[in-house]
């Protein structure tokens, strides 16, 4: 990518704090001499900037107040395909990377990274269009033989799956059991199972769980 081409690059800061916002600005304007850079503080106003012009990096914060931009993402690229996005996280990349790259992100980067990471991973945004850290690159290479590394639901039953749906919506035992025909002590196992098998210790974590995967 020649000169003109870096510094005709667009690009979108979304986070909620500024501090962040302005942190990662100087690094691209160190990196990127007259780079076009635009403010987002919330999930809205990250669509309306995406609607509102051609983007071609965004650099995404995992959480907003209004919201967690795993339902963001497929949104972005519905509006804009070729955009690449970058999510700049305090989440865990172990346990939340790969969670966002099958929503459609181009790399993940935590917010407790060094500078020079920083700085790599935005080059690597430009020149490669990814940006995979050590631990998100062997979780990707594992996930291609254990399909649960990238949707843990993959490993429920269609039952299994139902049940733990009905749960989702508010459903009690007593209301699945009469919903599917079933007894009570046989949907108490079902969630037994469910929890063991997605590592859950109670319905609030299973919910949250089921939200991020199912898209409810």
């Amino acid at each position: 990518m020649n000169e003109t081409e870096l510094n005709s690059i667009k690009f979108l800061l979304a986070d909620d704090h500024n501090i962040v916002r302005q942190g990662m600005q100087i690094i691209i304007e160190d990196l990127i001499e007259d780079s076009d850079i635009h403010h987002a503080s919330s999930m809205q106003q990250v669509l309306e900037q995406v609607k509102l012009r051609p983007i071609d990096i965004i650099v995404l914060d995992a959480q907003f107040p209004d919201g967690n931009c795993l339902s963001l993402i497929p949104e972005i690229k519905r509006l804009q395909s070729e955009v690449k996005i970058l999510i700049f996280s305090s989440f865990d990349e172990e346990n939340y990377s790969l969670k966002f790259i099958k929503a459609g992100a181009d790399g993940f980067l935590s917010k407790l990274s060094e500078e020079q990471e920083i700085r790599q991973a935005i080059i690597q945004i430009i020149e490669k269009g990814k940006y995979y850290p050590v631990i998100t690159q062997k979780l990707l290479e594992l996930s291609v033989h254990n399909p649960a590394l990238l949707n843990p639901l993959s490993q429920l039953s269609e039952r299994e799956l139902q049940i733990a749906e009905l749960y989702v919506k508010g459903y009690g035992n007593l209301e699945i059991a009469n919903h599917l025909s079933l007894r009570q002590n046989t949907v108490s196992t079902f969630k037994k199972r469910i929890f063991e098998k997605l590592n859950v210790e109670n319905l609030v974590d299973l919910i949250e769980l089921m939200k991020t995967h199912s898209g409810f």
